[in-house]
């Protein structure tokens, strides 16, 4: 099985938004799941603005979330 790590890309600043839908599409990671995360309250911490329907989370709590997800590799898991 050939996988391929999530990448925040390093030229998103740290407050900037994105969108429930957007989240799901980066960490390849159905919205149905992310869904039962949130009802969980596992994974990222979500906003909405101004009484709108629509969810977003800031680049900062996505790469904290990746990198709280990501194995770190010591010499004798080589």
């Amino acid at each position: 099985m050939n996988t391929h790590p999530i990448h925040v890309p390093e030229e998103w600043h740290d407050n900037a938004l994105l969108t429930f839908e957007d989240f799901c599409t980066l960490i390849r990671t159905p919205q149905r799941t992310v869904r039962d995360w949130r009802r969980r309250g596992v994974g990222p911490r979500w906003a909405r603005f101004d009484g709108t329907g629509r969810l977003y989370v800031r680049v900062a709590e996505v790469r904290r979330l990746v990198a709280s997800a990501t194995p770190t590799v010591t010499k004798g898991d080589r």
